[in-house]
């Protein structure tokens, strides 16, 4: 393998810079295998070819196109039972009767990856709450990785991903079969849209453009990758873009303790979650 534990840690070290995000915790080999559609993209003829390449001119496309082939993180549909039924039995129900005036929702998946959350979320809301039918409702999904927006974008997914978590009345309902893959029907991806977006950074124009104010923010599996202090820019700037009344989720290893000033917590459905104290 032409890919060293030195190799390892530039990579590693280069990440951090483009994203502040730290490399998911892997091996040397797995890092090799993450970078090979990279050596293809860039022309190089190996992976030891492309880290010359790197280390040999300034931080530029390459440099982040790398970041972003190591932090495409693991993620299905409906990932972990208690924050759906969490949403599905208290936020949303307490979101309707909040905003059944303006009867709009701003809906936001952080670090979205390559889509599964995002939609699944848009299948609760067409499935269990119809009086939603006409509101105006926007999910938005966020991800460092422009790839994995692409991915989420496009709507179309392997078998492999739609059998890992999806049940198959949301498949015969949501899905069209598409060759050997499954593509979300149109009136589900009209729900969502996604955009690239570092969560360390200012905020892209998607979510300027909902004056950055969100009903509900998913940031799941995604504070566990930043360092101490870093998750704390994090959670404060998630906290700027909320609605009072909002709900903050996050994923079962993680917590806000250190952001104390910022959020109160709340438990219920077996599920942690978090909303915005009103004074900040």
């Amino acid at each position: 393998m032409d890919f060293t534990e030195k190799d390892r840690e530039y990579v590693s070290d280069l990440v951090r810079e483009q994203s502040s995000n730290t490399a998911p915790p892997a091996s040397a080999a797995q890092m090799h295998l993450r970078l090979k559609p990279v050596v293809r993209d860039s022309g190089a003829r190996n992976v030891s070819e492309l880290m010359k390449m790197l280390r040999s001119t300034p931080p530029a496309a390459l440099h982040r196109v790398v970041a972003e082939a190591m932090t495409i993180k693991e993620t299905s549909f409906f990932r972990d039972v208690a924050p759906f039924k969490l949403l599905e039995d208290r936020l949303i129900p307490e979101l309707i009767t909040r905003r059944r005036r303006e009867q709009q929702l701003r809906l936001w998946s952080a670090a979205s990856s390559t889509g599964q959350e995002a939609y699944s979320l848009a299948m609760l809301l067409r499935d269990r709450f119809p009086e939603l039918e006409n509101w105006d409702v926007q999910i938005v999904g966020t991800d460092i990785s422009q790839l994995a927006c692409d991915y989420a974008r496009s709507g179309r997914y392997s078998r492999l991903e739609i059998n890992r978590g999806l049940p198959v009345r949301f498949l015969l309902r949501y899905f069209e079969r598409d060759g050997e893959e499954w593509r979300v029907r149109e009136e589900l991806r009209r729900l969502v849209t996604f955009e690239r977006g570092n969560v360390c950074e200012p905020p892209p124009r998607g979510l300027r453009s909902y004056g950055m104010q969100f009903d509900l923010v998913l940031l799941r599996n995604v504070l566990m990758y930043f360092a101490q202090e870093d998750r704390s820019h994090v959670l404060r700037e998630t906290c700027a873009r909320m609605h009072p009344r909002a709900a903050l989720l996050l994923g079962n290893a993680e917590q806000a303790e250190d952001s104390s000033d910022l959020f109160q917590v709340e438990f219920d459905k077996n599920c942690y979650f978090y909303r915005p104290i009103s004074v900040r």
